[in-house]
């Protein structure tokens, strides 16, 4: 009997942890490619429907595609979006059919924001 209600007990578990999952729950993606402005952030990812908002660092932006959308932006606007040396955008997606909206930060290759320092001259000294 014991092990009828462990048993039922998994499946209920089971059952509340895949409801509280979206089936469209992809991660964001991010990718450096080439375009016409030189480098620009190739940001893809998996909406509910094809008219949620989608807000990269509190930005709407204007996604192609459907359910799978993808938005490209040169890296200079990403820069001016973004802290200095930030390591993640903030992609936030909106179902105002479904009263939903997804937030997730996804992580920037590494280096994308950093500076280039010009060296005047370098010391290099032997210990």
């Amino acid at each position: 009997m014991a092990t009828i209600f462990r048993s039922a007990g998994v499946w209920i578990a089971l059952a509340v942890a895949t409801a509280a999952t979206p089936a469209n729950a992809h991660p964001a993606t991010v990718h450096v490619v080439s375009c016409d402005a030189g480098s620009c952030v190739l940001v893809r990812g998996h909406r509910s429907t094809s008219k949620a908002v989608i807000r990269i660092n509190d930005r709407v932006v204007e996604a192609q595609g459907g359910r799978s959308w993808q938005v490209r932006l040169p890296v200079t606007t990403v820069q001016d979006w973004s802290a200095p040396f930030a390591r993640t955008l903030r992609i936030s997606v909106a179902d105002t059919a479904l009263s939903t909206e997804r937030t997730e930060a996804v992580r920037l290759p590494v280096g994308l924001l950093g500076h280039n320092l010009e060296l005047a001259s370098l010391v290099v000294r032997p210990r």
